[in-house]
Protein backbone atom coordinates (compact mmCIF):
# COMPACT_ATOMS: atom_id res chain seq x y z
CA UNK A 1 0.00 0.00 0.00
CA UNK A 2 1.52 3.39 -0.95
CA UNK A 3 2.67 5.62 1.70
CA UNK A 4 -0.06 8.26 1.52
CA UNK A 5 -2.96 5.74 2.18
CA UNK A 6 -1.92 5.06 4.99
CA UNK A 7 -1.22 8.24 6.39
CA UNK A 8 -4.26 10.64 4.68
CA UNK A 9 -6.20 10.44 7.58
CA UNK A 10 -3.75 12.67 9.32
CA UNK A 11 -3.66 15.64 6.89
CA UNK A 12 -7.83 16.92 6.99
CA UNK A 13 -7.58 19.30 9.30
CA UNK A 14 -6.47 22.38 7.92
CA UNK A 15 -3.43 23.80 8.90
CA UNK A 16 -4.68 26.80 10.73
CA UNK A 17 -8.41 26.79 12.51
CA UNK A 18 -10.88 28.97 12.80
CA UNK A 19 -13.71 29.08 16.07
CA UNK A 20 -16.47 28.57 13.40
CA UNK A 21 -19.72 29.19 14.41
CA UNK A 22 -22.31 26.33 14.10
CA UNK A 23 -23.82 25.45 10.80
CA UNK A 24 -27.47 24.53 11.13
CA UNK A 25 -28.86 21.98 8.82
CA UNK A 26 -31.65 23.82 6.59
CA UNK A 27 -32.49 23.23 2.95
CA UNK A 28 -31.40 26.73 1.39
CA UNK A 29 -28.38 28.12 2.04
CA UNK A 30 -28.66 31.68 4.02
CA UNK A 31 -27.88 35.23 2.82
CA UNK A 32 -24.75 36.96 3.96
CA UNK A 33 -25.02 39.41 6.80
CA UNK A 34 -23.15 42.14 5.77
CA UNK A 35 -23.47 43.96 8.71
CA UNK A 36 -21.64 41.63 10.45
CA UNK A 37 -19.01 39.86 7.98
CA UNK A 38 -16.70 38.30 10.60
CA UNK A 39 -19.90 36.41 11.53
CA UNK A 40 -20.55 35.77 7.97
CA UNK A 41 -17.13 34.47 7.47
CA UNK A 42 -17.25 32.11 10.38
CA UNK A 43 -20.25 30.43 9.51
CA UNK A 44 -19.34 30.00 6.06
CA UNK A 45 -16.34 28.12 6.95
CA UNK A 46 -18.64 25.82 8.58
CA UNK A 47 -20.62 25.10 6.18
CA UNK A 48 -18.18 24.81 3.74
CA UNK A 49 -17.11 21.41 6.22
CA UNK A 50 -20.68 20.67 6.88
CA UNK A 51 -22.53 21.42 3.86
CA UNK A 52 -20.49 22.72 1.06
CA UNK A 53 -22.88 23.11 -1.52
CA UNK A 54 -24.84 25.30 0.34
CA UNK A 55 -21.76 26.90 1.28
CA UNK A 56 -20.99 27.52 -2.29
CA UNK A 57 -24.31 29.38 -2.90
CA UNK A 58 -23.28 31.78 0.88
CA UNK A 59 -20.08 32.45 -0.87
CA UNK A 60 -21.23 32.93 -4.17
CA UNK A 61 -23.85 35.63 -3.05
CA UNK A 62 -21.14 37.05 -0.96
CA UNK A 63 -18.36 37.39 -3.49
CA UNK A 64 -21.24 39.15 -5.17
CA UNK A 65 -21.99 41.70 -2.83
CA UNK A 66 -18.33 42.69 -2.20
CA UNK A 67 -17.60 40.35 0.32
CA UNK A 68 -13.93 40.62 -0.52
CA UNK A 69 -11.17 38.17 0.60
CA UNK A 70 -12.58 36.24 3.26
CA UNK A 71 -15.75 35.48 0.94
CA UNK A 72 -13.09 33.85 -2.01
CA UNK A 73 -11.93 31.91 0.84
CA UNK A 74 -14.79 30.42 2.16
CA UNK A 75 -15.57 29.76 -1.89
CA UNK A 76 -12.42 27.90 -2.70
CA UNK A 77 -12.90 26.19 0.48
CA UNK A 78 -16.61 24.84 -0.63
CA UNK A 79 -15.07 23.99 -3.72
CA UNK A 80 -12.86 21.55 -2.11
CA UNK A 81 -15.06 20.35 0.18
CA UNK A 82 -17.47 19.31 -3.13
CA UNK A 83 -14.35 17.46 -4.53
CA UNK A 84 -13.35 20.48 -6.86
CA UNK A 85 -9.90 19.84 -5.38
CA UNK A 86 -7.69 21.36 -8.67
CA UNK A 87 -10.54 24.76 -8.80
CA UNK A 88 -10.30 24.95 -5.14
CA UNK A 89 -6.39 24.92 -4.86
CA UNK A 90 -5.82 27.13 -7.69
CA UNK A 91 -8.26 29.64 -6.24
CA UNK A 92 -6.53 29.21 -2.85
CA UNK A 93 -3.04 29.58 -4.17
CA UNK A 94 -3.98 32.83 -6.36
CA UNK A 95 -6.07 34.34 -3.20
CA UNK A 96 -2.74 33.79 -1.08
CA UNK A 97 -0.70 35.37 -3.97
CA UNK A 98 -2.96 38.81 -4.22
CA UNK A 99 -3.61 38.88 0.09
CA UNK A 100 -2.21 41.56 1.89
CA UNK A 101 -3.24 40.04 4.96
CA UNK A 102 -0.30 38.71 7.35
CA UNK A 103 2.10 35.75 6.75
CA UNK A 104 0.62 33.28 9.18
CA UNK A 105 -2.91 33.65 7.72
CA UNK A 106 -1.54 33.80 3.62
CA UNK A 107 0.65 30.73 4.27
CA UNK A 108 -2.70 28.94 5.91
CA UNK A 109 -3.88 29.25 2.44
CA UNK A 110 -1.33 27.81 0.28
CA UNK A 111 -1.30 24.91 3.18
CA UNK A 112 -4.70 24.31 2.14
CA UNK A 113 -3.83 24.71 -1.62
CA UNK A 114 -1.42 22.45 -0.93
CA UNK A 115 -3.80 19.39 0.51
CA UNK A 116 -6.37 19.82 -1.79
CA UNK A 117 -3.71 19.34 -4.49
CA UNK A 118 -2.37 16.39 -3.15
CA UNK A 119 -5.84 14.87 -2.95
CA UNK A 120 -6.31 15.89 -6.71
CA UNK A 121 -3.22 13.89 -7.12
CA UNK A 122 -0.79 16.68 -8.42
CA UNK A 123 1.97 16.27 -6.35
CA UNK A 124 4.59 19.40 -8.22
CA UNK A 125 1.21 21.84 -7.74
CA UNK A 126 0.95 20.52 -3.85
CA UNK A 127 4.69 20.71 -3.37
CA UNK A 128 4.78 24.36 -4.89
CA UNK A 129 2.25 25.88 -2.36
CA UNK A 130 3.73 23.51 0.44
CA UNK A 131 7.31 25.27 -0.32
CA UNK A 132 5.86 29.04 -0.73
CA UNK A 133 3.85 28.57 2.46
CA UNK A 134 6.98 27.39 4.23
CA UNK A 135 8.92 30.37 3.01
CA UNK A 136 6.58 32.73 4.63
CA UNK A 137 5.35 30.88 7.74
CA UNK A 138 6.35 31.90 11.18
CA UNK A 139 9.76 30.11 12.17
CA UNK A 140 9.33 27.36 15.19
CA UNK A 141 5.62 27.78 14.78
CA UNK A 142 2.85 24.48 15.31
CA UNK A 143 2.11 25.95 11.29
CA UNK A 144 5.88 25.67 9.92
CA UNK A 145 5.30 21.89 11.62
CA UNK A 146 2.04 21.17 10.16
CA UNK A 147 2.89 22.33 6.89
CA UNK A 148 6.18 20.45 6.74
CA UNK A 149 4.45 17.04 7.89
CA UNK A 150 2.09 18.29 4.93
CA UNK A 151 4.86 18.04 2.50
CA UNK A 152 6.66 15.04 3.86
CA UNK A 153 3.41 13.42 2.71
CA UNK A 154 3.52 14.88 -0.77
CA UNK A 155 7.17 14.13 -0.92
CA UNK A 156 6.59 10.53 0.30
CA UNK A 157 3.66 10.02 -2.15
CA UNK A 158 6.67 10.91 -5.12
CA UNK A 159 8.90 8.36 -3.45
CA UNK A 160 11.49 11.00 -2.45
CA UNK A 161 12.05 9.34 1.10
CA UNK A 162 15.48 11.35 1.87
CA UNK A 163 13.80 14.56 1.88
CA UNK A 164 10.51 12.91 3.54
CA UNK A 165 13.04 12.17 6.75
CA UNK A 166 14.36 15.76 6.05
CA UNK A 167 11.28 17.20 6.80
CA UNK A 168 10.67 15.15 9.41
CA UNK A 169 13.72 15.66 11.30
CA UNK A 170 12.98 19.87 10.84
CA UNK A 171 9.56 19.32 11.75
CA UNK A 172 11.09 17.11 15.06
CA UNK A 173 13.09 20.11 16.13
CA UNK A 174 10.04 22.09 16.96
CA UNK A 175 8.32 19.79 18.71
CA UNK A 176 10.70 16.77 19.85
CA UNK A 177 7.97 13.87 20.47
CA UNK A 178 5.14 14.88 17.38
CA UNK A 179 3.87 11.61 17.11
CA UNK A 180 2.66 12.10 13.13
CA UNK A 181 6.15 13.31 12.33
CA UNK A 182 7.62 9.94 14.02
CA UNK A 183 5.25 7.67 12.44
CA UNK A 184 5.96 9.47 9.39
CA UNK A 185 10.21 9.26 9.43
CA UNK A 186 9.19 5.57 10.87
CA UNK A 187 7.56 5.04 7.26
CA UNK A 188 10.29 6.54 5.32
CA UNK A 189 13.07 4.49 7.12
CA UNK A 190 11.28 1.55 6.42
CA UNK A 191 10.30 2.15 3.00
CA UNK A 192 14.30 2.36 2.31
CA UNK A 193 14.79 -0.56 4.27
CA UNK A 194 16.32 0.85 7.34
CA UNK A 195 14.15 -1.44 9.53
CA UNK A 196 16.20 -0.92 12.56
CA UNK A 197 15.69 2.83 12.63
CA UNK A 198 12.32 2.87 11.66
CA UNK A 199 11.41 0.57 14.74
CA UNK A 200 13.07 2.98 16.85
CA UNK A 201 10.68 5.80 15.37
CA UNK A 202 7.24 4.08 15.36
CA UNK A 203 7.97 2.78 19.16
CA UNK A 204 9.09 6.03 20.09
CA UNK A 205 6.03 7.64 18.16
CA UNK A 206 3.50 5.26 19.99
CA UNK A 207 5.00 6.02 23.44
CA UNK A 208 4.57 9.41 22.76
CA UNK A 209 1.06 9.21 21.87
CA UNK A 210 -0.40 5.99 22.72
CA UNK A 211 -3.73 6.11 20.69
CA UNK A 212 -2.14 7.73 17.20
CA UNK A 213 -3.17 4.95 14.63
CA UNK A 214 -0.42 5.69 12.29
CA UNK A 215 2.05 4.96 15.09
CA UNK A 216 0.08 1.54 15.29
CA UNK A 217 0.23 0.70 12.35
CA UNK A 218 3.50 1.30 11.23
CA UNK A 219 4.82 -0.51 14.68
CA UNK A 220 2.90 -3.12 13.40
CA UNK A 221 3.78 -3.55 10.08
CA UNK A 222 7.91 -3.66 11.76
CA UNK A 223 6.76 -6.02 14.27
CA UNK A 224 5.70 -8.83 11.28
CA UNK A 225 9.04 -7.69 9.82
CA UNK A 226 10.89 -8.94 13.06
CA UNK A 227 8.38 -12.29 12.88
CA UNK A 228 6.60 -10.65 16.02
CA UNK A 229 3.35 -11.54 14.64
CA UNK A 230 1.29 -11.53 18.32
CA UNK A 231 2.62 -8.03 18.94
CA UNK A 232 2.00 -6.79 15.25
CA UNK A 233 -1.52 -7.98 15.93
CA UNK A 234 -1.67 -6.16 19.61
CA UNK A 235 -1.12 -3.27 17.55
CA UNK A 236 -3.44 -3.66 15.10
CA UNK A 237 -6.47 -4.43 16.87
CA UNK A 238 -5.92 -1.28 19.08
CA UNK A 239 -6.29 0.66 15.90
CA UNK A 240 -9.54 -1.20 15.55
CA UNK A 241 -10.64 -0.57 18.80
CA UNK A 242 -9.68 3.59 18.95
CA UNK A 243 -11.07 4.39 15.13
CA UNK A 244 -12.76 1.15 13.40
CA UNK A 245 -14.23 3.27 10.76
CA UNK A 246 -10.67 4.83 9.58
CA UNK A 247 -8.37 3.98 6.55
CA UNK A 248 -5.51 2.99 9.08
CA UNK A 249 -8.49 0.50 10.51
CA UNK A 250 -8.97 -1.25 6.83
CA UNK A 251 -5.29 -1.36 6.33
CA UNK A 252 -5.42 -3.15 9.75
CA UNK A 253 -7.88 -5.56 9.16
CA UNK A 254 -6.11 -6.21 5.77
CA UNK A 255 -3.03 -6.76 7.34
CA UNK A 256 -4.55 -8.81 10.29
CA UNK A 257 -6.00 -11.23 7.47
CA UNK A 258 -2.84 -11.84 5.83
CA UNK A 259 -1.47 -12.98 9.48
CA UNK A 260 -4.57 -15.23 9.77
CA UNK A 261 -4.10 -16.76 6.46
CA UNK A 262 -0.53 -17.35 7.09
CA UNK A 263 -1.11 -18.98 10.33
CA UNK A 264 -3.64 -21.58 8.93
CA UNK A 265 -1.35 -22.05 5.52
CA UNK A 266 1.29 -23.43 8.02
Amino acid sequence: MKFIALMVLLICAPAISFAAEPAPKQNLAPDPDLNNPAFTYKFCLALAQEQPDKAIELAGKWVGLAGGEPAKHCQALSLIGIKEYGEGATRLDELATASRQEPAVRASMLAQAGQAWLKEGELSHAYASQSAALKIVPAGSKQQMEVLLDRALTLADAGKYDEVIADCDAALIIDPDNADALAYRAAAHRLQGHEDEAFADADRAVKADTTNVAALLERGNLWRMKKRLAAARRDWLRILELEPDSLAADAARANIEHLDVDVHAH
